[in-house]
């Protein structure tokens, strides 16, 4: 690996999943100044020579989304300006990927806008994980690598070896991420109909497949205000199951959502580090949370090494 052309720059999203990333390869984390100005406008410099390198900047934009996007575009951009010779996003948790096509009227496609700007802003390729929609990556003209936190996760729930498991998708659109799931864990599967009424509003309504006497753990890409994974848990309890556990990827966790996990019957919460934990929420001693540092320093280091980033999927 030619760490002399090889240059990860981060900005104040997620410095600390940054300085993993960089122990892993063996690189110093790249200098650069985001500052504010006065009026909160974000205001970015790269401190050092980047023409002719392999940029990649580490950056989800996560809660203050709008300010961490800009972060990111800024950066790209200076780079750009700098003469890189290529400049990959890495992120890990990619906002708006919820608005990724026309539900009802007169509503923007905004994870195809936010790809457009990647785009504008100089990105040669993108590197992300577990996106809301995979069909996101066609919202790219640029190659995109889309890893999944599935490996990690699996990794962890083997080593609790939990008895008689079954695997629970919270609704019709994450039965593909549950199937995978059970399958890498050897055990069943079940299905949460879940009837949404509004935005960050649902209703579960029944449970497909047999939990009665089983642990259940469902598998999901984020927990955001954590009201679909409490009803969903209650309607797990309701049908006989002995434990819920849950998994995710993005542990967004708005508004009351630590507080409704701390007072729920779930018996843990296993997340990863794409976004930074709240005070709160580092404090709840049902939250676990897993590294994805090493996996995304593997994937850099494919993507810069020219070789193949397909065995991070298995």
């Amino acid at each position: 690996m030619d760490r002399d052309r090889l240059k990860i720059f981060c900005g104040t999203a997620n410095a600390a999943l940054a300085d993993e990333i960089c122990a892993c390869l063996g690189v110093p984390l790249a200098q650069s100044l985001v500052s504010r100005f006065s009026d909160g406008e974000v205001r970015a410099q790269i401190l050092e020579n980047v023409r002719g390198a392999d940029v990649f900047v580490v950056q989800p934009t996560c809660q203050p989304v709008d300010t961490n996007l800009m972060e990111l575009l800024l950066m790209m951009d200076a780079l750009k300006r700098a003469s890189a010779r290529r400049i990959t996003p890495v992120v890990p948790y990619y906002g708006y990927s919820r608005q990724d096509r026309k539900d009802r009227p007169r509503v923007p496609i905004s994870a195809k806008l936010v790809a457009d700007l990647l785009m504008a802003a100089g990105a040669n390729r993108a590197l992300t994980m577990d996106l809301h929609a995979p069909q996101i990556q066609g919202f790219f003209a640029v190659p995109v690598d889309h890893l999944l936190a599935a490996p990690v996760l699996v990794e962890y729930f083997q080593q609790l070896n939990l008895p008689n498991l079954t695997v629970v998708a919270p609704d019709a659109g994450g039965v593909e991420r549950a199937r995978f799931f059970a399958k890498k864990m050897d055990c069943a599967l079940a299905i949460v109909d879940k009837r949404r009424v509004d935005v960050n509003v649902s209703e579960v309504m029944h449970v497909i497949g047999d939990v009665e006497g089983r642990t259940a753990v469902v598998v999901d890409d984020i927990i955001d205000t954590a009201g679909t994974l409490v009803k969903t848990t209650e309607a797990l309890i309701s049908q006989g199951a002995s434990a819920v556990y849950a998994c995710c990827t993005h542990p967004v966790l708005s508004g009351q959502a630590v507080q409704r996990i701390c007072q729920s019957k779930l018996t843990q919460v296993v997340v990863t580090n794409s976004i930074p934990l709240s005070e709160e929420a580092r404090k709840c001693g049902r939250i676990v949370v897993l590294s994805i540092g090493p996996l995304l320093a593997r994937a850099i280091q494919s993507i810069h090494e020219e070789t193949s980033v397909s065995t991070l999927f298995i």
